[in-house]
């Protein structure tokens, strides 16, 4: 069943694209709850009204590291936003969230997808994910052989497609950004790149506002 889009706009959009951007989280792997169940427990020593609050924020923004979302939450918890205290939450998150990630369920189709074209296609894991929690989890996965490359945060998502398409020398419409949160379209807009939208339950609002093709599973 090819529940993306039609047949012909598939090939389109996906199969006719030398080189594709994928994210991770809610594109690859079904693990977008994962992290924000990781928020979760991270906060809540601090209230359910917090946790929600930061629910919330997770929901409406999960393409956005850790990076920047632990010292806000720090600060709605009134805890001091300081270099040690960021990096101490922040590696108390990948303890609890790394290996749910790993045994999170894959997205229906993609790693099948993955597998079959990536000795055709030049395929780009771009995640914001820290670059060594990444690496590790594809190892451990062992999927590293599908992705030409793979870059995680701090390197923003704009910059890994802008800086890509400019080494391979490849114009911006044979390029592909396959994404499910803001800084993933972003990422293709700022780049003069099309747009497939992976539709979860946690983007709603982006689906309400993205008029371009999108799918659920995918299956080609």
């Amino acid at each position: 069943m090819v529940s993306l889009i039609n047949t012909m706009t598939l090939e389109t959009k996906l199969k006719g694209k030398q080189v594709v951007f994928w994210d991770f989280d809610g594109v690859v792997k079904d693990s977008v709850s994962v992290k924000s169940m990781g928020y979760e427990q991270l906060f809540m020593p601090y209230g359910e009204d917090l946790v929600d609050k930061i629910r919330q924020h997770h929901k409406a923004h999960g393409g956005v590291s850790r990076f920047e979302k632990i010292p806000l939450y720090l600060s709605w918890a009134g805890e001091p936003v300081e270099i040690d205290q960021i990096k101490s939450f922040c590696e108390k998150f990948s303890d609890l969230v790394q290996q749910a990630v790993i045994d999170a369920p894959w997205v229906p189709g993609v790693r099948d997808y993955l597998q079959a074209n990536h000795t055709r296609q030049y395929f780009v894991l771009m995640t914001a994910t820290p670059q060594e929690e990444i690496e590790q989890i594809l190892y451990a996965l062992d999927f590293t052989h599908c992705f030409r490359e793979v870059l995680g945060a701090p390197t923003t998502k704009i910059a890994v497609v802008r800086d890509v398409l400019k080494c391979l020398n490849c114009p911006p419409g044979q390029a592909l950004v396959v994404g499910d949160s803001d800084t993933d379209l972003s990422a293709a807009e700022e780049n003069n790149v099309a747009f497939l939208l992976r539709r979860t339950p946690f983007n709603q609002d982006l689906q309400k506002r993205f008029r371009g093709s999108s799918f659920e599973t995918l299956s080609c």
